[in-house]
């Protein structure tokens, strides 16, 4: 239970800190989310990824579906994504869920040593 809990104030905290703060707001988040509810280190790390994760895959996914995946499709070429949308999406949401997910980690280690 407190797992979801932390994921749910994870990536609400990242939602609104989204809107007045730069992207780094995303560790930010989950570093409080997790010195608010105690958790051992490994469950701090996966609601952390899993809070930041789902938020970026959910928000790529909706800017892909909006400019009908051509923003996407070009910027995956440039990667070795052969032009999957669909993989740049995932990579984007594991490039926040690691941000979000060693947050948490420090937090719980934080919260732990205090």
């Amino acid at each position: 239970m407190k797992l979801l809990v932390a994921t749910i104030l994870t990536a609400l905290l990242a939602v609104v800190g989204g809107l007045y703060f730069p992207w780094w707001i995303i560790a930010v988040a989950a570093f409080i989310s997790v010195l608010l509810i105690p958790m051992r280190s490994g469950k701090a790390f996966l609601a952390g990824f899993l809070g930041i994760f789902i938020l970026w895959a959910l928000l790529a996914w909706w800017i892909d579906v909006k400019n009908n995946g051509v923003l996407a499709t070009k910027v995956a070429q440039i990667f070795p994504l052969g032009g999957s949308s669909f993989l740049l999406i995932l990579v984007t949401g594991m490039i926040g869920g690691l941000v979000g997910g060693l947050a948490a980690l420090c937090g719980s280690y934080l919260r732990n040593r205090a």
